[in-house]
């Protein structure tokens, strides 16, 4: 699919899961190529490029040893934009944003209780062996826990095991590959649940510490310290799957962490590990999280029906820039280059050539802020688009319906 939008794309993008790089340099103009809100393709298990950057996603490393690094998988970013302020659907914060922060002993000895390593093998037989490993954060005492999906794609058997060396097999209670998460459980009472913060309430250069299980080595989680380095990451697998209003951070990474915590100075989640960025010259000291607001969304679905339907909108189009009094363009909303038949989009009036600027009250200036907003709404919400036709300000009542399985 060409963007139709009037603005220069940097790609192509067509309707299924093949992405076409167009002949000659990337353009640096700062566009958008037009996509479909939201699409779903598969992921990969291989390191892949997205712009300039290469990353690969960092769970399930081999148990066999330190040196080799296994098949794992892969995400990372491009795009920044502001933090949302949106209060919808905002997570339960524990403590107050306000206290002195702690040291990092401190928060060690707070989280890691609740991280395991998570044990994955591919075949079925009487005794457990371990193909690969990845990490996990519990979220309830009475034995949930929450992974990366691509930590337990494909596999028979999983089990988790604590810092102290308990083992528990574990049951797979749903996945979501569009959203890189996964919820396991585990038979058993009485552990100790990761406290909740809020991403959202974050600025860059704030404190953030990262607790995994890298290379799936013994003897307990490892604890790393760096900051929150950017919000609304675009993670890009570069076979058409995207990961959306990613957090950032500096702090040292590696694989086998992919489903750890990324929690603040004060020990409360913030997000859950899943990629890290490396180029031809090794890694970058880039790491990316899935932030906890998506995470307690998703896995709220996963752990009541083991899926998590995903709204569509049912347009395609593309960042609509606009001229400032100094002559330079600024990202001022969303062109529609087509609407869908039969969808939320055609169902509540939204027509090619509307120009979206707001989301249920939020202001969206970007095709990817749009994306992120509409993740934190579930099907048979009602939101209210602000849009621009025509030049004129209309605000119209779109029913979010479930995402095709054939788009």
């Amino acid at each position: 699919m060409t963007d139709t939008t009037g603005s220069r794309p940097d790609r192509l993008i067509d309707w299924g899961d093949n992405l076409e790089e167009p002949p000659g340099p990337i353009m640096t103009f700062p566009v958008e190529p037009a996509r479909v809100i939201e699409v779903a393709t598969p992921r990969s298990r291989w390191p892949f490029v997205a712009g300039m950057t290469l990353a690969a996603l960092i769970g399930a490393a081999t148990a066999a040893t330190v040196l080799l690094l296994a098949d794992d998988d892969a995400p990372p970013a491009v795009a920044v934009s502001a933090p949302s302020t949106s209060t919808v659907p905002g997570p339960t914060t524990a403590g107050s944003s306000t206290a002195a922060p702690s040291t990092a002993t401190e928060v060690a000895a707070l989280v890691i209780p609740s991280i395991v390593t998570v044990e994955v093998s591919s075949t079925a037989s009487d005794e457990f062996v371990a193909d690969a490993s990845g990490s996990g954060v519990v979220l309830a005492s009475s034995g949930t826990i929450v992974t990366n999906q691509h930590v337990v794609d494909g596999a028979v058997a999983i089990r988790v095991v604590f810092a102290d060396g308990r083992t528990y097999t574990a049951t797979l209670l749903g996945e979501d590959d569009l959203t890189d998460l996964a919820v396991l459980d585990i038979a058993t009472e009485g552990l100790t649940p990761i406290a909740i913060g809020s991403s959202r309430s974050m600025s860059i250069g704030d404190t953030a510490i990262a607790i995994g299980s890298p290379l799936g080595l013994e003897g307990g989680p490892s604890v790393t310290v760096g900051v929150l380095s950017a919000f609304d990451r675009r993670v890009d697998t570069g076979e058409g799957t995207e990961l959306f209003g990613m957090l950032q951070t500096d702090a040292p990474i590696t694989r086998g962490s992919s489903g750890g915590a990324l929690v603040d100075a004060h020990g409360r989640l913030i997000g859950i590990t899943s990629a890290i960025g490396v180029s031809d010259v090794g890694a970058e000291g880039l790491g990316f999280a899935i932030p906890v607001e998506m995470v307690e969304r998703i896995t709220a679905d996963l752990i009541a029906t083991g899926v998590s339907p995903h709204p569509f909108l049912g347009i395609s189009g593309a960042t609509h820039f606009e001229t400032q009094v100094d002559g330079a363009l600024a990202p001022a909303g969303v062109q529609i280059a087509e609407v869908i038949a039969d969808t939320a989009a055609d169902l509540g009036g939204l027509a090619v050539g509307d120009i979206i600027t707001t989301f249920d009250g939020e202001p969206v200036v970007t095709m990817d802020r749009l994306v992120v907003e509409l993740r934190y709404f579930r099907v048979g919400d009602t939101i209210e688009l602000g849009i621009t036709r025509d030049g004129a300000p209309l605000s119209l009542a779109v029913t979010l319906l479930e995402r095709p399985e054939d788009v």
